[in-house]
């Protein structure tokens, strides 16, 4: 009689196969016997486990680089200049040469190479005279009748940076007979050698060989020849920051006047002179700190070593070892980095969401698969049990099974996330990676030990009392939130605040669980009475679950419920919060620029009537307005006695049409008729709300910064308005015609805004064409002439880079469009970082919860092959199967769908209050989560139909296999 041979449900215990085994031979391996019976499970589990550890893996350090790359650009976003340390000192008495520069850049250099780096050939040190002196040569361009401005500068290696077009590079070996000038004394030497930028010549009128003058001073005026032209070739290069006017020419604004201002290079031989230029002459060392190599997780110590570099130990041991008692370091790194770190913690918890979203439904992925695999293999280990293993030694011998498996995959995704994603942070990695690989090891023995334990009465109060616990968790986090928000000021991140949209989609995911029995219940009994069958069934089973009677339960499993609902909720809060965040940038484009596109005059002046009728006629112009507005304006008797306003002049018809489309102090343009009667009648205006509170109904006089007066008459309040308010914050609309036309100076468009799409390149072509030709360059009479400006206009800094205060000649018109300021303000890595690692998750979410949904269904392959195949016996027809295995596992997507949406709704209601956008703006944004319905219901609909197709292809493709082995087989079970 021949045997069969054990199924893969039926082994024999380990003494059991002892005794069996023929003497002297050795019984098999108990794992490599079950890895090979199950060769498709172990695949899976495998398979499981390296997806989910390579996720925990890589979240982290994704995370890691991300608050790197963010922290860099945020630092890097205003050039060198700000992310370096300057070092000035007045030059030493009687070491005048480069050696006293070299060997304090040697000692400054010292210093560094701890938290923070400088490399040593990124370092641009020398002298320069802190003002510049007015030349007052005949034939100079001369703006405004304003003379040029020239500073003098000594740079280290400044040729290696230029090229000498003509003339020769001012001599580094000292003439003869030329003497240092006492420290304040006038310079009456020969002239100064000079090299001039070949733009900045052409610019001032100044050649090869031109002796600049200076005004005159007491014992006579310091000179300068130009003895070489050079060009930049490379303008942006990081050498000239913070360094002038050396590669051009820059004009300056002093009211309504302009003037030049052009920066020249001396040689070595010149350099104790520089004192005599303008009596400031100083030192300098601007050492730009490797932004590179800065790591966000030790900001805080980096910081410190700035501090003391500036104004601490370091600081006072540098000036021993320098020898010079003036040395001052200033530099704007202990501030930025204070704002990075307020902008990490501010977006922080919304970035967080993703990562918590996918951790929450991975979680309930890998106990949904222990649970699964302790059913599936529950008969095999209640025989073992009752075969005499010991329940602690079927345990055992399940964790061989999952170390064999979950291990080496566990190991290759860890290996893996670090070697795609380096970052020099590893524990948060190895920490997570871990925490998942012992979860995805445990699973499945702890669940086997839970159903080998003694049985022991029912409890109905567990599970109440549980989901008691969750709502009361749910709660406090909500409160929380509400109550401080998700990211107070200088605190770290809460996990109970990230959790809260988790809490309330597990609240909804039990709540669901408790109702989705009833409803499909309810839903059976009307299928019944119908003629079909094929609902009813699929309605019946949905509501009792799979396998229910066997396993003594009442409904479907909540685990893959869950899963979706938690897939669902993150992705819908997750996607209302970008939304918002979208937005708000575009608010706050409109509400800085006015409109889609707004064009104006580069310093004071107007703007051409042809410029304003071509740029109404541009493609994708809805609406526009040209007006006329003043910052400088004055409303007499007001509660404060005087209030600064805006004043805003416009045609009320097209301004009204922009506000209106703008949604921003929509008025009816009829309130400012009436304002072309008697020349004494007041001038109806506009105030804004908070002007309005001040002054009240009445008549007020207006006095514009031109000079002048008008009376105004109150003939309306709006709350906002296209046209940016200046420093007052309060604004005065009055209509353009001639009750304003006396406005001293005129009231010519200095400001047009358009709404629509507006291309922002064809506007600039248009304003190109539209410049004025350059000013000539005569000069005035000497008795017609302004003062001339010794140094930059008031508040400039002279060192400040051109674009701070200054515009090359070419520039006339600023235009600027809502949707390059929107993708400016998109442009921040912060805010990219955090966008891509969410929809990152929101995928992985989803994925996982198909996955849960697929394992649902692969558990209940063989209970449900055997009623299809008797159904077939019966008549039932192909697609009536699919329709049935359909109509079971489709009403738990769709409710979890639903209700996944309905959850993230509750959280945005609830949590988005609370929530400050302005980080991931980038820009002051209003508190607070807007719903919206598209956001939402896009997650919920896009997973459901991911699973039903998901569903339909599993239904189609093994289905026909399955009733075919059982209808040769017969049900074994």
């Amino acid at each position: 009689m021949t045997t069969p041979p054990p199924s893969a449900t039926e082994e024999p215990s380990a003494p059991a196969a002892r005794t069996a085994a023929p003497s002297g031979a050795r019984p098999a391996p108990w794992v490599r016997t079950r890895l090979r019976a199950a060769r498709a499970g172990s695949v899976l589990a495998a398979v499981l486990a390296f997806v989910a550890v390579l996720l925990a893996a890589a979240l982290p350090r994704a995370q890691d680089r991300g608050a790197d790359q963010a922290l860099r650009s945020f630092l890097q976003r205003g050039g060198p200049g700000y992310t370096s340390l300057l070092a000035t000192a007045p030059p030493q008495e009687g070491a005048h040469g480069t050696d006293a520069l070299d060997a304090t850049r040697a000692a400054l250099l010292a210093h560094t190479g701890g938290s923070f780096h400088v490399d040593p050939d990124t370092v641009v040190y020398g002298t320069w005279t802190v003002k510049g002196r007015a030349l007052v040569n005949p034939g100079l361009a001369a703006p405004s009748g304003l003379p040029p401005v020239m500073r003098l500068l000594y740079l280290r290696d400044a040729r290696a940076h230029v090229r000498l077009v003509e003339g020769q590079w001012p001599s580094e070996t000292p003439a003869a007979g030329t003497a240092p000038a006492a420290r304040g004394a006038a310079d009456d030497g020969p002239p100064l050698r000079i090299a001039l930028s070949q733009r900045a010549a052409r610019t001032i009128g100044a050649g090869l060989g031109t002796v600049l003058t200076t005004s005159p001073a007491p014992g006579g005026g310091p000179r300068a020849e130009v003895v070489g032209l050079y060009t930049v070739p490379d303008e942006s290069e990081d050498f000239w920051v913070d360094l002038g006017c050396l590669a051009f020419a820059c004009e300056y604004h002093q009211g309504e006047n302009s003037y030049w201002a052009a920066d020249a290079l001396v040689g070595a031989a010149d350099l104790p002179r520089l004192d005599g230029w303008s009596s400031t002459a100083e030192d300098f060392w601007r050492l730009p700190v490797d932004t590179g190599r800065l790591r966000a997780d030790r900001l805080g110590a980096t910081r410190q070593d700035i501090a003391s570099y500036v104004t601490g130990p370091v600081s006072a041991e540098l000036l021993t070892q320098t020898g010079r008692e003036m040395l001052r370091t200033n530099s704007r790194l202990p501030e930025l980095f204070t704002q990075a770190k307020a902008r990490s913690q501010a977006a922080a918890p919304l970035a967080a969401i993703g990562p918590a979203g996918v951790a929450g439904v991975a979680l309930v992925v890998l106990c949904l698969a222990g649970a699964l695999a302790a059913d599936r293999r529950e008969s095999e280990l209640r025989l073992l049990l009752a075969r005499g293993g010991s329940r602690a030694g079927i345990v055992a011998r399940l964790l061989g099974e999952g170390a064999v498996t979950v291990l080496p995959a566990a190991a290759a995704a860890t290996a893996l996330a670090v070697l795609t994603l380096p970052t020099p942070r590893l524990a948060a990695s190895l920490l997570s990676a871990a925490a998942v690989t012992l979860l995805a090891l445990l699973a499945f023995p702890v669940r086997a030990a839970l159903l080998l334990s003694p049985p022991r009465p029912a409890v109905r109060w567990r599970r109440p009392v549980a989901e008691l616990l969750v709502l009361i968790a749910a709660g406090a986090a909500v409160s929380e939130v509400r109550r401080r928000g998700v990211a107070p000021a200088g605190s770290d991140t809460d996990p109970l605040l990230i959790a809260a949209p988790l809490l309330l989609a597990l609240c909804g995911g039990l709540l669901l669980a408790r109702l989705l029995p009833l409803v499909t219940g309810v839903l059976a009994r009307a299928a019944g009475r119908s003629r079909g069958l094929v609902g009813f069934l699929g309605l019946v089973r949905a509501a009792r679950g799979p396998g229910a009677a066997a396993r003594g339960r009442s409904g479907p499993s909540v685990l893959p419920l869950i899963a979706l609902l938690l897939a669902v909720t993150t992705g819908g809060f997750g996607a209302a919060v970008l939304a918002s965040v979208d937005a708000a940038r575009l608010a706050a484009a409109h509400r800085t620029i006015g409109g889609d596109a707004v064009v104006s005059p580069v310093g004071a002046g107007s703007l051409p009537d042809a410029l304003v009728q071509s740029a109404a006629r541009l493609p994708g112009v809805r609406t526009s307005a040209a007006v006329w507005s003043d910052d400088d304006a004055f409303v007499q008797g007001t509660a404060e006695g005087r209030t600064r306003v805006t004043l805003v002049v416009a045609e009320p018809a097209a301004y009204a049409a922009l506000s209106r489309g703008l949604g921003c102090g929509a008025f009816d343009p009829a309130l400012l008729g009436g304002g072309t009667g008697s020349a004494d009648a007041p001038v109806p205006a506009l105030f804004s709300a908070g002007l309005a509170r001040k002054a009240g109904p009445g008549t007020y006089a207006l006095r514009p910064g031109p000079g002048g007066e008008l009376r105004v008459r109150t003939a309306g309040v709006v709350g906002c308005t296209p046209a940016p308010s200046g420093p007052g914050g309060e604004t005065v609309i009055l209509p353009a015609g001639p009750a304003t036309a006396s406005i001293r100076g005129g009231v010519q468009p200095n400001r047009w805004f358009a709404l629509g799409p507006v291309d922002g390149d064809r506007l600039r072509a248009l304003t190109r064409a539209a410049r004025p030709a350059p000013s000539a360059a005569p000069s005035a009479p000497a008795s017609s002439r302004p003062p001339a400006p010794s140094q930059p206009a008031a508040g400039q800094d002279p060192r400040a880079r051109p674009a701070a205060g200054a515009k090359p000649a070419d520039e006339r018109y600023l235009v600027r469009t809502s949707a390059e300021y929107v993708a400016e303000l998109g442009a921040d890595p912060l805010q990219g970082s955090a966008e891509r690692l969410f929809w990152s998750c929101v995928a992985a979410a989803a994925g996982f919860a198909l996955l849960a949904v697929l394992l649902t269904l692969l558990r209940t392959v063989p209970e449900r092959a055997a009623l299809l195949a008797r159904l077939r016996t019966m008549g039932l027809r192909r697609r009536q199967g699919v329709a049935l295995i359909l109509a079971e596992a489709l009403p738990q997507t769709l409710a979890a769908a639903l209700g996944g949406a309905l959850a993230a709704a509750v959280a945005v209601a609830l949590l988005g209050p609370a929530m400050d956008l302005s980080t991931l703006v980038g820009a002051t944004a209003p508190t607070g989560v807007r719903l919206s319905a598209a956001a939402v219901l896009t997650p919920a609909l896009g997973l459901a139909a991911l699973v039903a197709a998901a569903v339909l292809l599993e239904a189609a493709t093994s289905g026909r296999r399955q009733i075919t082995t059982e209808l040769r087989a017969g049900d074994q079970r």
